[in-house]
């Protein structure tokens, strides 16, 4: 039987990687995201492989909006298997220069999107007892990085919520799944249109993975309900790192953290970005670095066996 799934910030980059993943199993996709033709070409994409898929513009700092999709999803597509929470938004700018409004508005759809998100997701999972629901983190949810401390605030928040949810869930004795997946640098539009404050152009830090790899991870995620996942192993590697050597970390942060995010390609001052509204056109799953992304983790195959032979072994016992 279809999978019936609905995927935020699904128009472009990961959350467009992971609704065509799905696709190729035939899933039906609600596709939610702001800008309707990068939703078009998504929706064209996944029926391309052979997927179903629905299309709903929605704002995820749109609380109200989001109860609208899941009711619409469960119209459409049927009742809601499983949500991914991906959507997300940042400022390239140092503490001082923030503006509280860009802080809040970050906050509201990187942090407060994936709350909003889950609430509209559970309203529908606990009336049946099942469904699995996936939070995106990143290896910054373990570690802060300079240039990004609004995004990476919130992804250290979405790893609180999870865990207190993940309790509550257990306490209540629901049968609902809920897993985080924390990414890599990736190679995605969203350096391409993300809001900055410096005459260079920015870039993902560290080793770079196409969205398909973080993809083939929330796919198989969702299919055996692993609790937490690290997607390749510098993810690994900064969240252990972090854990054992913060201060080291802290000076390494400081004199790679601003060149290691930075190209040496003037960016254009009238560029437009993405934090208030949509950037016009369909932008793809993929940005500006595929000559640097690699699109295969030897770390990550590696995980995926594991993490199925536990499935596998947890469904026997």
């Amino acid at each position: 039987m279809a999978l019936n799934v609905v995927i935020t910030g699904a128009s472009a980059g990961v959350g467009r990687a992971i609704a065509k993943e799905f696709a190729k199993d035939g899933a039906n996709i609600l596709l939610i995201a702001r800008g309707k033709e990068a939703l078009q070409g998504a929706k064209n994409e996944v029926e391309s492989l052979g997927g179903n898929a629905w299309i709903f513009e929605a704002d995820v700092a749109d609380a109200a909006k989001l109860n609208e999709a899941a009711d619409y999803g469960e119209k459409n597509i049927g009742p809601i298997d499983i949500w991914v929470n991906n959507a997300m938004t940042s400022v390239f700018s140092r503490v001082v220069d923030m503006e509280p409004e860009e802080f809040k508005r970050v906050t509201e759809v990187t942090y407060l999107g994936q709350v909003y998100g889950t609430l509209a997701a559970l309203r529908k999972m606990k009336e049946r007892n099942r469904g699995k629901i996936i939070l995106i983190g990143s290896a910054l949810s373990y570690r802060g990085i300079p240039l990004q401390s609004a995004y990476c605030a919130c992804k250290h928040a979405i790893v609180g919520f999870f865990e207190s949810l993940q309790a509550e869930l257990l306490h209540d004795n629901l049968d609902v799944d809920l897993s985080i997946v924390h990414l890599p640098a990736m190679n995605t539009p969203q350096f391409g249109w993300v809001k900055t404050r410096f005459d260079k152009k920015p870039k993902p830090m560290g080793k770079i993975f196409q969205p398909e790899v973080a993809a083939r991870a929330v796919v198989d995620v969702a299919k055996t309900g692993q609790r937490e996942r690290m997607v390749g192993f510098s993810t690994f590697k900064t969240v252990w790192g972090n854990k054992l050597a913060p201060a080291y970390l802290d000076k390494f942060m400081a004199k790679k953290g601003f060149s290691g995010q930075l190209t040496d390609k003037t960016e254009s001052p009238n560029r437009e970005y993405n934090l208030w509204k949509p950037v016009p056109g369909d932008h793809g799953s993929h940005g500006d670095f595929d000559d640097e992304a690699s699109d295969f983790s030897l770390f990550e195959k590696i995980n995926e066996k594991f993490n199925r032979l536990s499935a596998y072994l947890k469904l026997r016992s």
